[in-house]
């Protein structure tokens, strides 16, 4: 099994790999790219954020930063604002129509707890996936494994280290659920 076969399991890889390196180094030009060289969200801004992210079909503004890119999927109409950073080592998967505000993270990297393994340089990452229709506050962080159910509302500021179930208003840290969202609450 390759590095990046480990990587894509959820199983501890070694990141130092060529292929891996090489992705990262391609998604590094491409960030660039779009966080200096383009001005403006022209067709070439566009065709440059889809070699990125070729499973991006939303909208992301710049500066954006990322590891590798082709790990991240995100549905039509979502709107990613300044400075947001995705450690996509697994899959990252953003509904539609969803709002990220500036300075979100999305974590999905993990490292050994024991002092010696992570010595070995060994990283592992599990999924993070936000429903459709949500809302994320800046400076939300979202940590390793977590799900955001359809139509929840995180606080600027939030850190989420738990699953939140779906028409939900979380936040603090480390977030919690402080409100099911009401029929009346989904019109306003």
């Amino acid at each position: 099994m390759t590095e990046r076969e480990k990587m894509l399991s959820g199983e501890w890889f070694d990141p130092r790999d060529a292929e891996l390196t090489a992705i990262r180094d391609n998604a590094t030009c491409l960030m660039h790219r779009l966080n200096a060289e383009l001005c403006g969200h022209d067709e070439a801004y566009r065709a440059t954020l889809r070699e990125l992210c070729p499973g991006c079909e939303g909208f992301i503004r710049e500066p954006f930063y990322c590891d590798y890119g082709n790990n991240i999927s995100i549905g039509e109409h979502t709107f990613i604002n300044f400075g947001c950073t995705f450690l996509d080592l697994a899959p990252i998967r953003i509904g539609r129509h969803t709002l990220i505000g500036p300075k979100v993270q999305l974590l999905t990297a993990l490292h050994p707890f024991d002092a010696a393994e992570r010595r070995a340089g060994l990283e592992a990452g599990r999924p993070i996936s936000i429903g459709d229709d949500c809302w994320l506050g800046g400076g939300v962080i979202v940590c390793p494994g977590v799900r955001i159910g359809d139509r929840s509302v995180i606080g600027a500021g939030a850190v989420v280290t738990r699953d939140i179930p779906a028409d939900s208003v979380a936040a603090g840290n480390p977030a919690r659920v402080i409100r099911t969202l009401a029929p009346q609450d989904k019109t306003q």
